[in-house]
């Protein structure tokens, strides 16, 4: 038990600390209640006298909690980065790092190599799948050119593929779909509607506008496939298959091409007769496929001639040599391929099915 004496001791301090500085604290400096019970040993300093060793070396002991304390520890300040000073931990040398990494070779270096397995039977062959092939020549998504193989509309070399899975060499083999030969080979087809003017080679030393004027951002060489002379619109196309461009110009093959011929009457009925039966020109006869009017408006007429011929201006000296000049000529087909509504001096390129047409035509 506490005297009276110990109580008034201690109200003096507190009055003594009121009159020096307003209201005394149980706690102020020269409280007797800490001198009692230090009884004589330093007393623990309070959170606001503690001092932490957060900032940088300094030359007296370290003060504080240490680690625990500046590592955020309960009770202690948590630190946070300070532009230009703070404690901040040591770069690694190089010669750490490369022992480091010689370490890691040398785990590694006996472990045997993992071969990761194969994901498809008879990946270790040589070639590639088939419908991976047809898919890049334009024949549809991968899944539709598994259905083509699954409905045995896909023949390789002359047979049927009725599996799944085979793998093919596209330079080498002859792939079809549905009886037409799939362009696989880095070969490539355009189909140009030439207009009016435009002299029909790829290079023109005069300076004219040739068809190669059309194709200059192309990355490899086109050719045209025929000629049409320089008044002459319509169809042409431009490949970089030699092959198939030669056949298709042959007079062996027979490729026919279709034109419109505008021509000033009266158009006697037996000038169609007249140019099937065969024309007497200057290099031989000339013999028309098919010959119709299409229209006729008072003394015009717009006839149209189909021939599979491809001598130099072979239609207008036919029909010259009737009696009836061309004023304007266009061809509408080369082929099965045809103009359609293609506008002039528009290029496109042909799809896989024209190309395919294009090769049937010739026997390949």
């Amino acid at each position: 038990m506490r005297s009276s004496s110990g109580r008034n001791s201690g109200n003096n301090g507190g009055s003594r600390g009121g009159n020096s500085g307003g209201r005394g604290n149980y706690r102020g400096a020269g409280n007797s209640r800490d001198d009692r019970q230090g009884g004589g040993n330093p007393r623990r300093p309070r959170p606001e006298e503690r001092s932490y060793d957060v900032g940088g070396p300094s030359d007296g002991p370290r003060k504080g909690r240490g680690a625990a304390a500046r590592g955020g520890a309960k009770g202690g300040p948590k630190q946070s980065p300070q532009r230009g000073g703070g404690r901040t931990a040591p770069a690694r040398s190089r010669e750490y790092d490369a022992r480091a990494e010689e370490r890691n070779r040398e785990r590694y270096a006996n472990k045997p190599q993992v071969k990761t397995p194969k994901t498809f039977p008879g990946a270790e062959q040589e070639g590639e799948r088939l419908q991976k092939v047809l898919a890049r020549a334009g024949m549809g998504s991968r899944r539709a050119c598994e259905e083509l193989i699954e409905q045995a509309r896909v023949e390789v070399n002359g047979e049927i593929v009725l599996e799944q899975g085979m793998r093919v060499d596209p330079e080498k083999d002859e792939i079809k779909v549905d009886g037409l030969t799939v362009a696989t080979q880095s070969h490539i087809f355009f189909a140009l509607n030439k207009p009016a003017g435009v002299v029909s080679t790829m290079e023109d030393p005069d300076g004219r506008q040739c068809l190669g004027d059309y194709v200059t951002n192309r990355e490899t060489r086109l050719f045209h496939v025929g000629r049409l002379d320089t008044e002459t619109e319509g169809i042409i196309l431009l490949t970089n298959h030699g092959e198939l461009a030669h056949r298709l110009t042959h007079p062996k093959y027979g490729v026919k091409k279709t034109y419109l011929a505008a021509i000033t009457g009266p158009l006697p009925r037996e000038v169609g007769r007249r140019l099937k039966d065969g024309i007497q020109l200057e290099d031989g006869y000339a013999r028309a496929d098919h010959f119709r009017v299409v229209e006729q408006i008072g003394k015009n007429y717009l006839v149209e001639v189909t021939l599979h011929e491809g001598r130099k201006h072979i239609v207008r000296r036919m029909l010259a040599e009737a009696g009836f000049p061309v004023e304007k000529l266009v061809r509408t087909a080369f082929g099965p391929i045809a103009l359609g509504d293609q506008k002039s001096g528009w290029l496109r390129r042909l799809t896989n099915t024209e190309v395919g047409m294009l090769m049937k035509e010739v026997g390949m």
